[in-house]
């Protein structure tokens, strides 16, 4: 089972990284969601089915907004590739179907709930690789939407991603804010230079990866575990500082 959940990731983003028809790009967002959700609800755990649960609503609202944008710029303008997307109300829609992907504020309450409830390396995926497809997304069709609307959206991701990650103890919760903070940063670079973007994306995954990875293997959930994890491991929490630097920027 676990075989065909992963193929099927690496499936749905292949299929939406190297589509130009929107119903394409819609289907790999699609398989990607169904195939996260048995991993997140994996620990049959309430927090985690919850968790499932949330994400599961949230992913499938963007996905019918996506598909709707791309349909209403069908109607007016009979162009169904993603780089022709120029009726401004689909552009529109569009900005909050992928702003709902990823987590952007104002849709970001789903994300820190939803990493909250699942293990680790889960988390791992939905910080990583559940936000490839969007962001590439995004970065095809930038030159046709609102900057005004995506740079206000950036600056308070990066406002409130900072802020709210500070009176956090939960480890996953705290990798949540960082997220939508980095995202922020995304998608504010997306607006003047979209391959920049693409960039901090890459470096983002690596130094994420690297911190959750480290949070698994030396089992930390909690500030106060980390605090006393030092005695455990002492080599591999000195590179987790560096990595958490490097994160910080």
């Amino acid at each position: 089972a676990k075989l065909i959940f992963i193929t099927s990731l690496l499936l749905g983003t292949t299929i939406t990284i190297s589509s130009n028809h929107w119903i394409m790009a819609w289907t790999g967002l699609e398989i990607n969601t169904l195939a996260i959700l048995p991993m997140i609800s994996k620990s049959h755990h309430p927090r985690a089915i919850e968790a499932a649960t949330k994400y599961f609503l949230v992913q499938a609202t963007a996905s019918a907004l996506v598909l709707f944008s791309s349909m209403t710029n069908a109607w007016c303008t009979g162009q169904w590739d993603i780089t022709q997307l120029t009726h401004p109300t689909s552009c529109l829609i569009l900005t909050m179907a992928i702003s709902m992907k990823l987590g952007l504020v104002p849709f970001h309450f789903w994300f820190p709930e939803v990493l909250q409830g699942s293990s680790l390396i889960t988390g791992l995926l939905l910080s990583t690789a559940m936000k490839f497809p969007p962001i590439t997304l995004l970065f095809m069709t930038s030159p046709s939407l609102n900057p005004a609307l995506l740079t206000s959206m950036a600056i308070l991701s990066t406002a409130l991603g900072g802020w709210m990650g500070l009176n956090q103890t939960q480890i996953r919760k705290i990798m949540a804010f960082s997220s939508i903070s980095h995202l922020g940063w995304m998608t504010i670079i997306i607006v003047y230079n979209p391959k920049l973007t693409m960039l901090n994306f890459y470096l983002y995954v690596l130094m994420t990866t690297t911190v959750f990875l480290t949070f698994n293997s030396m089992k930390v959930l909690k500030l106060p575990t980390l605090m006393t994890a030092w005695t455990k491991a002492p080599s591999l929490n000195a590179i987790l500082l560096l990595t958490l630097l490097s994160l910080a920027g």
